[in-house]
């Protein structure tokens, strides 16, 4: 299809400004997918593209967060793989079954994150005793938001985060650091399925990882220099924004 040169500098904007908010906080898909369907992308070409931007955004911020010294790849390959695993399968489940279950749950979901961010204010600010151990979460846990993710995946930065803070008790920049390898891995893993399907508009996707890539790599960066008190306030902004989206659009 035919995309005009200003309206893919424009998609390549606003993915800049998602992949600095999603290095943050998550949630950078609220503000790429529905500029794509504005643009007139179809709704398939429109998650597809989303999911390969978004790849490019959790990369850079990965690679930003490691160089940073706050993600140590030996340390969380365990995870990392069963994640994989997790978002593969969800991937070929959301093929075969529609998603209407987790549409419904999913603004109760974010909606708890946003709570749960602004009523605990000491929330992830220093490490606390873990309340599951190592294993839960490399073979349960994270699986089963990569599972999610691979699925439907609005929110899954978010998710990873707080399972890091909430159930590991990582404070917030270790788990926002985390979050970000692991939401590339289930990135990736549903990338593969729209890609095999044809439902990458390739023009547009590069374009936008470009922007992405920019945007998330200053995003990693200003996470790790404003610290817990730039970050909660931020994620609580993102969670009811998209609330907002599946309760009134």
């Amino acid at each position: 299809m035919d995309i005009t040169f200003q309206t893919m500098v424009l998609l390549t904007v606003v993915a800049a400004v998602a992949g600095f908010v999603d290095a943050m906080a998550g949630g950078g898909g609220l503000l790429t997918i529905p500029a794509m369907l504005m643009a007139n992308i179809p709704p398939l070409l429109t998650l597809g593209t989303n999911k390969l931007q978004a790849t490019a955004g959790s990369l850079s911020a990965s690679i930003t967060m490691v160089k940073k010294g706050l993600i140590h790849p030996k340390q969380v390959w365990r995870s990392v793989f069963a994640c994989f695993i997790g978002a593969t399968v969800g991937a070929v489940a959301v093929q075969l079954s529609p998603p209407d279950l987790l549409t419904r749950v999913i603004p109760f979901l974010i909606a708890l994150i946003g709570l749960y961010y602004l009523f605990a204010p000491n929330s992830g600010e220093i490490t606390s005793e873990p309340r599951v151990n190592k294993k839960t979460w490399q073979y349960g846990i994270a699986p089963l938001i990569g599972f999610y993710d691979g699925y439907l995946g609005p929110g899954t930065g978010m998710f990873f985060a707080l399972g890091g803070i909430a159930l590991r008790g990582l404070d917030m920049i270790t788990a926002t650091a985390n979050a970000k390898i692991l939401n590339f891995t289930s990135n990736v893993a549903s990338l593969v399925f729209f890609v095999l399907g044809g439902k990458v508009l390739w023009s547009v996707g590069l374009m936008m990882m470009l922007g992405q890539m920019i945007g998330a790599s200053l995003g990693a960066h200003v996470a790790v220099r404003g610290g817990v008190k730039f970050i909660r306030p931020l994620i609580v902004v993102m969670c009811f924004a998209m609330l907002a989206k599946y309760v009134f659009f």
